[in-house]
């Protein structure tokens, strides 16, 4: 019973998304050449979403984002929908081949891709100086804190902080219940953000198990 539910769900979850991609976005040869070079490649099929890149483009336009980091580049996908929006993009891949495949999708855009763990490059963006109006943590979730931590201390007044796969990484830790340390309950402490949770259903990768999840949106005081 429990599986037949659960494939139910997915299937309306898929039939929503169907309806969503028809309805809300366009064609975009960049946007699926970035894909299927990317899998060409041999990356992993992690990346976001093409509604979810949407709903980064339209939150970067609210806010008439000038410049973007991105911490976790994989093949630049993500980075795509940002650059479109016009803001100047810094993105942090440690992976030396994810890099250079998002060097080839991003070509002709504003973007600035630096290899380097980014607990390393972190240090040094601020070190220089730089800021940045919104922020955007898709990367190893042993360290989403301190790329939090980080990512408050390089976003601009009134910036906007993206942390992906929150959800997700809670129902598949040992991090959710009482007494239990979170990356959400680190940031409900951070009197230097106000933040929410906002929980996402999604089909785009076919698993019942990763339907559910949720991203982290902060902003900076």
């Amino acid at each position: 019973m429990a599986a037949s539910s659960s494939a139910g769900l997915l299937q309306q979850a898929s039939s929503v998304d169907a309806q969503a991609r028809t309805s809300l976005l366009r064609p975009d040869p960049q946007l699926d050449h970035a894909l299927t070079n990317s899998a060409a490649n041999g990356l992993p099929a992690i990346t976001i979403s093409d509604l979810q890149g949407q709903y980064l483009a339209v939150q970067c336009q609210l806010i008439n984002a000038k410049s973007v980091l991105e911490i976790g580049t994989l093949g630049g996908y993500s980075t795509i929908w940002f650059a479109r929006t016009g803001a100047k993009v810094t993105s942090v891949e440690i992976n030396p081949k994810h890099r250079d495949v998002a060097l080839q999708n991003t070509q002709g855009l504003d973007v600035e891709i630096i290899l380097g763990a980014a607990l390393d490059v972190l240090p040094k963006l601020a070190a220089e100086g730089r800021k940045f109006d919104f922020i955007f943590i898709d990367a190893a979730w042993a360290e989403q804190w301190q790329y939090f931590q980080w990512a408050v201390k390089l976003a601009r007044v009134n910036g906007c902080i993206y942390v992906d796969n929150v959800i997700r990484e809670l129902l598949e830790s040992e991090n959710l219940g009482e007494g239990k340390e979170s990356l959400v309950t680190k940031v409900g402490r951070e009197e230097k953000v106000s933040a929410t949770l906002v929980p996402v259903i999604s089909s785009h990768k076919g698993k019942v198990e990763e339907m559910f999840d949720g991203f982290l949106l902060a902003v900076v005081k």
